[in-house]
């Protein structure tokens, strides 16, 4: 598995949370989305800019700032 920052997965691939760097009131709204270690994420897409960009986690479809996905580490699963 290839370890990388949640906001470097381009649309299509898929990756498992390893190890969230946010604190505070961001950390716990990352949580209460679904964002803790374990949980299988994807990439469904980027805008244009490439920030926002849209992920799949539990079944929802969730837009994160790259300021806020680049705080999270990965591995990559495909």
């Amino acid at each position: 598995m290839n370890k990388l920052l949640l906001s470097n997965l381009s649309a299509g691939q898929t990756a498992r949370i390893s190890h969230m760097n946010s604190s505070g009131s961001i950390r716990r709204r990352l949580q209460d989305i679904g964002l803790i270690e374990g949980t299988q994420v994807e990439c469904v897409g980027k805008s244009p800019l490439g920030d926002p960009a849209a992920f799949l986690i539990r079944g929802a479809v969730v837009a994160l700032r790259c300021e806020d996905s680049s705080k999270i580490l990965v591995n990559r699963i495909r």
